[in-house]
C-alpha cells in the first residue's frame, strides 16, 4: 500500500510530530439500502472521497476515517440497513471531537453524508463548543442540499436532484465509485410530501422500491460537474477561514 500522508489512519506518530497537520476533517456516513442500483455504503463513501478531495487542495488538512454507520432506523424496512442508537452517533461524534481537542487540534470540518447524521452533529458539535469555546468547528449536514443552488436552474430533470439514490445521488456515485452502482436496476419514486414543513416519514412510507426521486436521470457527467461544483465550494469556504485565522467573527 502506497502512504497516503492526507488519510491521518495511513500515518505514524514519527509523521505526525515531524509534520503536524492544523485542520481535521470528519466524514460521517451509514450503511443502508440506496435501491437496487447504489452500494449500501453509499453515503459513507461519497463523504470520505470528498474529504480526500478538499483536504488535497487545503494545506494543513488531513482525514480521519469516515465512521461508516449513522442513524438509520428509519431505512430498515429495507435491507441490509445497520443502525446506530441517536444516543450512540451523538456520544461517537462528541468523543472524537474531545479527542481532538485533546491532541490540539482546534480546527475541524465536519463533512456529512447520511440525513440522519445531522441531528446528532448538532447536538454533539454544540456540546463540544460549549465545553471547549475556542474550538472552532463547521459542518456541511447535507451536502445535498447545498449543490442544488450551486448549480444551473435546469440542471436536474426530476425533483430539483434529490432523493435518496435519486438523480443527484446517483450521478454523484457514478463519478466517485461507477464500478460499485448498477445503473441498470434504477428505480425511483417522487413522493407528494408537502412544500413547506417536514415529514418524519419511516422510508417505507414514501417509495417502495428503496429509492426517491430518479436515479434514472443520473449520469457521471452530472456527478463530476456536481464533484467540482461542491469541493470547490467547500475549499473556497475553508480558504476564506484559513486567510482569517478561523476568526469567523470579525
Amino acid at each position: 500500500m502506497e502512504k497516503n500522508p492526507l488519510q491521518i489512519q495511513q500515518i505514524t506518530a514519527h509523521d505526525y510530530t515531524s509534520a503536524p497537520f492544523e485542520m481535521v476533517i470528519l466524514p460521517l456516513g451509514s450503511l443502508e439500502s440506496h435501491g437496487g442500483h447504489m452500494p449500501l455504503g453509499t453515503d459513507a463513501l461519497t463523504a470520505a472521497i470528498l474529504a480526500e478531495e478538499v483536504a488535497a487542495q487545503i494545506p494543513g488538512a488531513a482525514v480521519l476515517p469516515v465512521v461508516p454507520y449513522g442513524v438509520s432506523e428509519h431505512y430498515r424496512d429495507f435491507p441490509f440497513t445497520i443502525s446506530l442508537r441517536f444516543e450512540t452517533e451523538i456520544a461517537i461524534i462528541k468523543d472524537i471531537l474531545e479527542s481532538l481537542y485533546r491532541e490540539g487540534i482546534r480546527r475541524v470540518f465536519i463533512l456529512n453524508g447520511h440525513d440522519g447524521n445531522i441531528a446528532p452533529i448538532e447536538v454533539a458539535a454544540r456540546s463540544v463548543k460549549v465545553a471547549h469555546p475556542d474550538i472552532r468547528i463547521v459542518s456541511l449536514g447535507a451536502w445535498w442540499e447545498t449543490i442544488g443552488p450551486l448549480l444551473p436552474d435546469d440542471f436536474f430533470e426530476v425533483w430539483g436532484g434529490l432523493g435518496h439514490g435519486g438523480e443527484g445521488e446517483m450521478s454523484i456515485g457514478l463519478a466517485l465509485f461507477e464500478e460499485l452502482c448498477q445503473p441498470e436496476h434504477a428505480k425511483g419514486r417522487v413522493p407528494n410530501l408537502p412544500e413547506i414543513g417536514e415529514v418524519k416519514w419511516c422510508f417505507s412510507e414514501i417509495t417502495d422500491c428503496g429509492a426517491t426521486g430518479d436515479p434514472t436521470k443520473g449520469s457521471r457527467v452530472k456527478g463530476l460537474i456536481m464533484k467540482k461544483t461542491l469541493v470547490d465550494a467547500i475549499v473556497a469556504m475553508l480558504t476564506r477561514l484559513n486567510e482569517k485565522d478561523w476568526h469567523y467573527e470579525l
